[in-house]
């Protein structure tokens, strides 16, 4: 919650909204040209038809789910008018994407909010180029209509200043869920995740904890369910199918857009040829029989349709398929029931797409992180800690101090069981370290630490002022995993 004068101070002249002209609330965004935009986004309640029979109401962009496509040409600074016609202060974040703290959509960052009933206008520079996304950083808390638990996700696709390859098909997909509520307890499935080696240490720390407090008497702490699933906002067997034909290549560019779900997807008879991790081509393209992507993590993939039939391309948990979580892929020529066929057990390791010399150059300095889970210790919610403190939304004070230009190598300890899709904002990182073994040559802004293990990535500090650092589930950064870095 902000107060009257930090309000004003955020918006601008945008928050006048009600009785000045739209153009006077451009001036919220400094140093944007005028003129007509090249994208404008609305933010608005609105209905989403999921099937005929399951309508649901959220927050949207531009009056639909996902929100629309954005293409943009690297290097080539783009205009973004964005109006928020609901009655609470917004932030969309440009998820991967090099920007200014100004545009980078996080008040925690200091980004000024998009007013209710006002708007911002954004100009930036786009990059790096791949398949990014637009999604809101408001925080839900204890409210699952706001967040990411709405329907505020966006795909950006950045095209690269050279051609990405040869495909005759082009797909965005994104995962979603919807109708959310909250349960108690639950186990999170780990081991499709390798390496699945736990550290002792940090076992015993995490299990200790978790003891002590269920031995007090408190009961688990809160966690999300949901009740409907969606590609790109139709249940399975509602919308139209995929269609393709025999002999070609589609590429597939799916999006967990989930606001605290791992999600799996799969194609019978099919394999997935993985050329791109959010959007950075990786050094040793592998062909897979499934795709494991954590929250907001997204895979660029060519599928070679060479196996006749109509088929349903959908996650691997039957019951969260079963209510939504997939879509029919239908050769030309072939109708009829489509297919689910559960392929054989398969893990997701990063190494598998790594550079086979897993040497990685020297940072100029270590950075030791450890990720603690307090047991429904906010009002049933679970608080999360890094190195035994929560961030503080009101102080927002920083972290950790960076020099520019220098890299640095983060070294991340999770003492819980959970896994934690771990974001760096306005940065891409590289994975170094796995549960002690080494590796090299993937690029990342999202990566998937298991439970009771230690990972290292190293990244540049190559843009000044202040970068979140958070896991990208929003329960969790919601009730305090998050940290601040400033560099100067």
């Amino acid at each position: 919650m902000v107060d009257r004068r930090e309000f004003l101070k955020l918006g601008g002249l945008a928050a006048l909204a009600g009785s000045a002209p739209r153009w006077l609330d451009a001036a919220a965004s400094a140093n944007a040209p005028l003129g007509k935009a090249d994208y404008t986004l609305h933010i608005a309640r609105s209905l989403v038809e999921l099937a005929a029979d399951h309508i649901v109401s959220t927050t949207t962009y531009n009056g639909q789910f996902p929100g629309p496509l954005i293409r943009l040409k690297e290097g080539q600074r783009v205009v973004v008018d964005v109006y928020n016609d609901t009655d609470v202060p917004e932030q969309l974040h440009w998820h991967g994407q090099f920007v200014p703290v100004d545009v980078d959509g996080s008040a925690e960052e200091g980004t000024p909010f998009i007013p209710p009933r006002g708007m911002r206008r954004l100009s930036f520079v786009p990059g790096p180029s791949g398949f990014r996304f637009y999604h809101t950083h408001a925080v839900a808390g204890s409210d699952l209509s706001l967040g990411q638990y709405s329907g505020q996700v966006g795909p950006v696709y950045i095209e690269p200043r050279h051609t990405p390859g040869a495909y005759d098909q082009e797909l965005f997909l994104v995962l979603k869920e919807f109708d959310p509520f909250f349960s108690q307890g639950g186990d999170m499935a780990q081991d499709f995740l390798l390496p699945r080696d736990p550290d002792p240490a940090l076992r015993q720390r995490g299990e200790a904890a978790m003891h002590a407090s269920l031995a007090k008497g408190q009961p688990h702490g809160y966690e999300v369910g949901y009740q409907a699933f969606a590609i790109n906002g139709r249940m399975l067997g509602s919308g139209e199918p995929i269609r393709v034909k025999p002999g070609e290549r589609v590429l597939m560019h799916v999006l967990n857009g989930s606001a605290t779900e791992i999600r799996s997807l799969a194609l019978p008879g099919h394999t997935f040829k993985v050329m791109a991790l959010d959007g950075n081509p990786v050094p040793n393209p592998v062909e897979v029989p499934v795709l494991w992507l954590g929250t907001a993590e997204r895979i660029s993939a060519v599928v070679e349709m060479k196996h006749p039939g109509t088929w349903i391309l959908g996650d691997l948990a039957d019951d969260d398929r079963g209510h939504g979580m997939g879509i029919v892929v239908e050769y030309a020529g072939h109708h009829g029931k489509p297919q689910w066929i559960k392929p054989a057990s398969s893990s997701w390791d990063y190494r598998r797409f790594a550079l086979p010399d897993p040497r990685q150059a020297k940072p100029d300095e270590i950075i030791e992180m450890t990720f603690a889970k307090q047991n429904a210790a906010d009002h049933g919610f679970n608080r999360w800690t890094i190195n035994d403190a929560a961030f503080d939304m009101a102080a927002r004070k920083p972290m950790y101090s960076l020099r520019y230009g220098k890299r640095y190598r983060l070294r991340m300890h999770n003492t819980s069981d959970d896994i934690h899709p771990i974001h760096l904002h306005r940065h891409s990182f590289q994975i170094t370290r796995i549960a002690g073994q080494p590796t090299a040559g993937i690029i990342k802004d999202v990566v998937m630490l298991n439970g009771y293990q230690t990972m290292e990535i190293d990244f540049t500090a190559d843009q000044r002022g202040l970068s979140l650092f958070h896991c990208h589930s929003q329960l969790h950064m919601d009730f305090g995993f998050m940290a601040l870095f400033d560099c100067a």
